[in-house]
């Protein structure tokens, strides 16, 4: 069998198809509108005719680079061959700009279109500038942003920083389509937990619930659907090593507290408010209210640094919750019942002349 010879053309096709991710059929189409556009522009400077290239058709061999210029016939079929002799340069030129920014352009929607199924999920990354107040990330040949509020506020970045991030979604701006990105999301620790952890990738274990400050703590309650399998320590791992893993990529100071989870509300607001023990909970169903009695040297763990892991235990239970030390819940009275103050008016006008005829016969009697 003989041997291919490939053109020139076609290599560079397929090199530029290959490092950038795109379809052939892609970039041959992007060059035959660009084609078509240096051919309005050599018309334009040749024989001062403007012409609509919606009434030509391109055609371009693959293998060859070789391009051709038809009319278009009101069917849509191709006419008379109106190829010019040459281009020239400024019409050739034309065709390298526009096909340089189209093969940008289609680069760019290959991106996005990637991202767009990757949203949820975690990537590692890379800073590479300071844009004002946003943050300009590397993430797999593209950038992404990282707005004020997606970012930490004890977290200190710089340039050429590596971290773990979390693909918050795609949004529009002026500069067209682009990927923002977070370190604050609570995704983000979802992530790193299903990366970290085998039991939930397999999905022997699930993480049913989670609130997170970030920087400051996040609490997670995870339950098992296989016997035999300890949620807990699965994510806690031997010594630790899993968690502390989690830890050290949301940058070593955010603390992680995991619970088991249970349908039992007293017993899953019990263990909200660790590292807080010996929790007596009482609930209220109707408004969604819970008593939790902690014994007097245990109530600041439960409260927590400026009440934040009481606050966390509310936003993973949903419920409102009520912490009181049990000197305080033993003091504390019982309210006092006390009757509308409508009907003690009305009693006090009944029994006033009463009052006033024992006050006369006693003074009578003294007399």
């Amino acid at each position: 069998m003989p041997a291919v010879v490939r053109s020139e053309f076609a290599l560079a096709l397929n090199q530029v198809c290959s490092e950038r991710g795109l379809d052939p059929e892609v970039v041959l189409e992007t060059i035959r509108q660009a084609i078509l556009m240096a051919y309005r522009k050599d018309r334009l400077l040749t024989i001062g005719e403007s012409v609509e290239v919606t009434n030509f058709l391109a055609e371009l061999d693959p293998a060859t680079g070789e391009a051709q210029i038809f009319e278009r016939l009101e069917d849509g079929s191709k006419g008379k061959d109106v190829t010019p002799p040459g281009f020239g340069r400024i019409a050739a030129q034309t065709a390298k700009q526009v096909i340089i920014q189209r093969i940008r352009e289609a680069e760019k929607k290959a991106i996005i279109s990637d991202f767009t199924t990757r949203v949820g999920t975690i990537t590692n990354g890379m800073i590479l500038r300071f844009d004002g107040p946003n943050i300009i990330v590397d993430i797999n040949k593209a950038e992404a942003v990282m707005p004020p509020a997606e970012q930490v506020a004890n977290e200190r970045y710089y340039a050429n920083q590596r971290l773990t991030f979390y693909i918050e979604g795609i949004r529009e701006s002026a500069k067209g389509s682009e990927v923002v990105v977070s370190r604050s999301n609570v995704g983000l620790v979802t992530g790193l937990f299903r990366r970290e952890v085998p039991e939930i990738q397999n999905n022997a274990v699930e993480i049913k619930l989670i609130a997170r400050e970030a920087g400051g703590r996040t609490k997670l309650a995870v339950a098992s659907t296989q016997s035999g399998v300890d949620p807990v320590g699965a994510c806690v791992g031997q010594k630790g090593v899993r968690v502390q893993a989690v830890i050290n990529e949301l940058g070593g100071s955010e603390k992680v507290d995991i619970i088991q989870y249970s349908d039992d509300a007293t017993l899953l607001i019990s263990q909200a408010l660790a590292p807080a023990k010996d929790i007596t909970v009482t609930l209220n169903e109707e408004t969604r209210e819970a008593v939790a009695v902690v014994p007097d040297d245990q109530l600041s763990l439960a409260i927590g640094r400026d009440g934040q892991n009481v606050r966390l235990a509310v936003k993973l239970t949903g419920w409102k919750i009520d912490i009181r030390g049990k000197t305080q819940a033993v003091e504390t009275p019982a309210p006092e019942v006390t009757q509308p103050t409508s009907e003690k008016t009305e009693e006090t006008k009944e029994e006033k002349p009463k009052r006033k005829s024992a006050k006369k016969a006693t003074k009578n009697e003294t007399e």
